[in-house]
């Protein structure tokens, strides 16, 4: 693994890309937001050949841009000097974008825009985040519910009224009218700029507001947006902040429908606003705002660690919504990325883990089931081994869950154990579901896992935004192995996971090395 120092940071750079998976384009992010072009362009410059650098539509304040060079040494060269530059006060993160992933979409299919990373749209000017550009559009649609006797006065005749709204927002509209045939509410996806977006919106209230009078209908009209229910806690924030700030700031009324009310076919929840059109129309934007503030995270975090676990295919877990206008999910195909991902080498079967994961006490009857249908049916979901260790004590008030399988077993099971205890309500409805999960790891390997005075823990911590605690002073058990505890919601915690493991493979892969050396040289070198 190739390390770099970096304004005292040391960074590793080869070992967590695959020699397969290196390639000439890079994604640069963390750009601070008022940079001049040419100040990127000339640092970019310094490491050879440019031949393409175009913005990327993120919801974070800081730009991102994804740059091709000229060959991959090039690309090389700059990832290993500008991660961690700093711009400004500001940190540049720079990461590899595997050439399948590029090449794997010609971007005019996807009318949602970056799916591949895509070609970006038209030349720059001013700074990154300059508002003379013209916005690429969102990956996150907006979807919104509307009652099925207003989906004619929003079509209008012969489509004129739809046609005129597309254009004059310059979006992408599907009415699903075939949708639940029956249904008293059909859902409207719409695709643009989030300001695109917000127009549309507000001009279907307005419509349907016309005709609520015109046909004399009464009864209130509240704007309901259908959003994945993986975005969902982090808009709610933490004991309901988030929504709480979104109503007062907005002066609406926000309900979200529960979580029984999801199916493995619809993972969407409904969030429903009540107020004016203009206070409506605001709290979309923000609601709208924290939805695609979740998913650019997501992905980000994804395309990150795509190549940690081999043969994971997340469209096969749900983690995305399904874009229901016939465009396939996000190609973040992490299959195709994590094929390219050089270990375990061909053949090989990933290595088993074991991870303790803490839950309620009163959550175990869920977890088992009636009978321990429940327990059963989730081993096998997940190829994972899942038992219960017995209460360390009468009033204990948690239970150690242990884990034993591969890491998309881990993934698999560890997910639906957060998804079981939050629609059972063992956390609010306004809370995200963060649980401690105890991985174990030989004593020798402990120092690597903290790092220099205590480096490697901290970047973990940030990196993931979970809490690693390895404590000090334990004694190592039978096995001359040590606890590390990882503390935060199901995503952090896998990232948190995933790094863990890859440290312990590099201090493994090290040490074969060492023995091989040693194995090697079997007379002792005489002075």
């Amino acid at each position: 693994a190739g390390k770099v120092e970096l304004h005292g940071k040391l960074i590793e750079v080869e070992h967590s890309v695959p020699k397969r998976q290196r390639s000439r384009k890079l994604q640069i992010r963390n750009i601070p937001p008022h940079l001049q072009w040419e100040v990127l362009d000339s640092l970019l410059a310094q490491y050879g050949t440019v031949e393409n650098c175009e913005q990327v539509n993120t919801d974070t304040e800081t730009a991102v841009v994804n740059v091709t060079y000229g060959n991959k040494d090039q690309a090389r060269q700059a990832i290993e000097k500008l991660n961690g530059f700093q711009l400004e006060n500001y940190s540049l993160k720079v990461a590899y974008i595997p050439d399948e992933m590029a090449a794997q979409q010609p971007p005019q299919q996807h009318p949602q825009g970056r799916r591949g990373f895509g070609q970006r749209g038209p030349p720059r000017q001013g700074s990154p985040s300059a508002t003379t550009r013209q916005k690429p559009q969102s990956d996150v649609p907006l979807r919104m519910l509307v009652p099925t006797q207003f989906v004619g006065a929003i079509i209008g005749k012969e489509g004129a009224t739809i046609r005129n709204i597309t254009k004059q927002t310059q979006s992408k509209i599907d009415i699903h009218r075939k949708e639940n045939a029956g249904a008293a509410e059909k859902p409207i996806t719409i695709h643009s700029t989030p300001e695109g977006c917000s127009t549309a919106c507000k001009i279907i209230m307005e419509i349907m507001q016309k005709e609520a009078q015109d046909t004399k209908f009464t009864e209130e009209i509240p704007l309901k947006i259908l959003a994945h229910n993986n975005f969902v806690g982090r808009l709610i924030g933490k004991e309901g902040r988030n929504l709480k700030k979104i109503e007062q700031d907005t002066d609406t009324k926000i309900t979200i429908s529960p979580l029984q009310d999801l199916t493995l076919y619809n993972p969407e929840r409904t969030i429903t606003v009540k107020g004016s059109i203009e206070t409506c129309a605001k709290a979309e934007e923000e609601i709208m705002k924290k939805i695609r503030e979740s998913y650019e995270n997501d992905i980000a975090a994804m395309n990150l660690q795509a190549h940690l676990i081999p043969g994971l295919n997340l469209n096969a877990l749900g983690l995305f919504p399904p874009s229901s206008s016939g465009i396939p999910p996000p190609a973040v195909s992490v299959a195709s990325a994590a094929a390219a991902a050089s270990y375990p080498p061909f053949g090989q079967q990933p290595e088993s883990e074991t991870v303790h994961l803490f839950i309620p006490a009163l959550a175990v009857g869920a977890i088992i089931g009636k009978q321990g249908q429940h327990i059963k049916q989730l081993s096998r979901f997940a190829g994972a081994s899942i038992k219960i260790a017995p209460a360390e004590g009468p009033d204990a008030k948690l239970r150690m869950v242990i884990i034993t399988g591969p890491p998309e077993a881990q993934f698999k099971a560890q997910g639906r154990i957060y998804g079981k205890l939050k629609e059972e309500n063992f956390f609010g409805p306004k809370e995200e579901v963060k649980l401690e999960a105890h991985i174990k790891v030989p004593s020798y390997a402990a120092g690597r896992v903290i790092g220099k005075g205590g480096k490697t823990v901290n970047e973990l911590q940030n990196l993931t935004s979970a809490e690693v605690v390895v404590p000090r002073d334990q004694t190592p058990d039978e096995n001359d192995q040590v606890v590390v505890k990882i503390t935060g919601h199901f995503y952090a915690c896998q990232l948190a996971q995933r790094k863990i493991q890859e440290i312990l493979a590099q201090v493994r892969r090290q040490q074969q090395q060492q023995k091989t050396l040693q194995s090697g040289q079997p007379q002792p070198r005489r002075k």
